[in-house]
């Protein structure tokens, strides 16, 4: 057997007794693991202040993050309209819309996620099933405009979904009641 083979299958045989590796394997891969800066770019993604459209893939909270603190110091309400943005400030209110239903609810980012690729949203289970995504269905193609986005200096943007003078507040939105 070739010693490149020979070493495959030991690493194979010894991750599949449960050993740990060596020193030196440890060693070796502790840089890629430990590299803060690269972690932190991906995991950090600048604030989205431009207050524009933006069309991705949402999901929902799974049942155990119920309860749990968000982002922003609340518990995550299973019922509310509370939501999660990568890149969206905190206290930024926003319509979510579903693409292929067209149903829409508006929701408010009080957490971080989602961090699984292609998601640029995370909603309350609740808000989840008002625009059509189901247990059966756990994500669904959307279209997220912000209403109001809060700017570092304490004020507020106007974002792509701000109701103009001739709309009411809601403009149609459908809003749901907490609780």
């Amino acid at each position: 057997m070739n010693p490149l083979a020979s070493i495959l299958l030991f690493s194979a045989l010894a991750g599949a007794a449960g050993c740990k590796p060596h020193a030196g394997a440890a060693a070796s891969t502790a840089p890629q693991e430990a590299a803060p800066s690269r972690s932190t770019t991906a995991a950090t993604p600048r604030p989205d202040l431009s207050g524009r459209t933006r069309f991705g893939v949402a999901s929902f909270y799974a049942k155990e993050f119920a309860g749990r603190e968000m982002a922003d110091g609340t518990p995550m309400d299973p019922y509310g309209d509370n939501a999660a943005s990568r890149t969206l400030p905190l206290g930024t209110t926003a319509t979510v819309t579903n693409t292929e239903t067209g149903q829409r609810a508006v929701v408010t980012i009080q957490d971080r996620g989602p961090y699984a690729k292609g998601r640029i949203v995370d909603l309350s289970p609740f808000t989840a099933r008002t625009i059509g995504i189901t247990q059966h269905k756990g994500v669904a193609r959307v279209e997220v405009s912000p209403i109001s986005v809060p700017l570092p200096d304490g004020g507020t943007k106007r974002g792509a979904a701000a109701p103009d003078a001739k709309c009411q507040p809601t403009c149609g939105i459908s809003q749901h009641p907490v609780g």
